[in-house]
């Protein structure tokens, strides 16, 4: 985890950019929160890092398309959809099975939020 005053841009807490934690100076981070992008390193190795960004931008692009509202399309990502769902599991890294964001893809008027 690497905490400093760039990354990521102002307003957001953290990203997670190749499996580095990047967290806003000043910001508070949570255990919860940790758990959401450490599954997002999970996701990111099972795709080997370039084709889940690939994947994650069009995805959201789709989304963005038919919600017309960034912050359902994000929330609609398969990948934030397996990490909001299960980061406040402590355990949940220990039992996922491999490639369960496919899970969450399946395209419907329904977000987490």
């Amino acid at each position: 985890m690497i905490v400093n005053r760039f990354i990521p841009f102002r307003g957001f807490t953290a990203i997670n950019l190749f499996g580095l934690i990047f967290v806003r100076r000043g910001m508070t981070f949570t255990d919860v929160e940790l758990r959401h992008e450490r599954i997002h390193t999970r996701q990111m190795l099972e795709l080997l890092v370039l084709p889940f960004y690939l994947w994650y931008v069009l995805e959201w692009l789709v989304r963005l398309i038919l919600t017309r509202d960034a912050f359902r399309a994000y929330h609609s990502i398969s990948f934030e959809r397996e990490a909001f769902a299960h980061q406040s599991d402590p355990d949940y890294l220990h039992r996922r099975r491999h490639f369960v964001w496919l899970r969450y893809y399946a395209f419907s008027n329904k977000t987490i939020c």
